[in-house]
């Protein structure tokens, strides 16, 4: 049975998320991003999970003390509030997430807090990889909404359609997308 705290089990998109950066681990080193192997990678990082998630941020700070990086922030955020945490973030270049679109209730909070983030830093990308739970879940119509666009992002482009990289126990086949997320120009794109 799984925890309810989510973000205490290593889900297949996370695998499949840290693939793609451990790939584009060379352009990393001094750019600000969050994730762990990003942080082993060069990368000056911070890492995030829900507020109201206290044990999801305690693994958190465990998993960064475990691969030697106590330096790592590590911060309450919740997908959709404006927090004093969030307003205090610093530049960004790279934001991760890896199966954040996971609830359909949920997807408009999180592109608004990417919106907001994109806007404040906007030459940043939203890295993300999510499960095809439902062909009847979009972000289109959100994506248009908050100015933003998305290019799909192959996994056999960085090695990540190895059905060992992102196998999972859980029941049920995994198929695993990634897309990359911007703002959209001015001109429409």
């Amino acid at each position: 049975v799984l925890d309810s705290q989510y973000g205490t089990y290593v889900w297949p998109c996370a695998v499949i998320l840290a693939q793609y950066v451990w790939v584009h681990r060379q352009s990393l080193p001094g750019r600000d991003l969050p994730g762990v192997v990003a942080a082993r990678c060069g990368a000056q990082v911070v890492l995030s999970d829900g507020e109201e998630l206290p044990r999801c941020l305690r693994s958190c700070r465990r998993s960064c003390r475990m691969n030697r990086l106590p330096h790592v922030p590590v911060l309450g955020l919740t997908w959709g509030r404006l927090s004093p945490q969030l307003l205090s973030l610093g530049p960004i270049d790279i934001i991760l997430g890896s199966d954040v679109f996971f609830d359909p209730k949920d997807f408009e909070d999180i592109l608004t807090t990417i919106y907001f983030l994109l806007e404040k830093n906007p030459h940043a990308q939203f890295w993300t990889t999510y499960q095809v739970r439902s062909a009847d879940w979009s972000i289109e119509a959100l994506l248009c909404k908050w100015k933003l666009k998305s290019i799909h992002v192959p996994l056999r482009s960085f090695g990540a359609d190895k059905e060992h990289l992102a196998s999972s126990s859980l029941p049920g086949r995994h198929t695993i997308e990634m897309m990359i997320i911007s703002p959209a120009q001015s001109d429409g794109t």
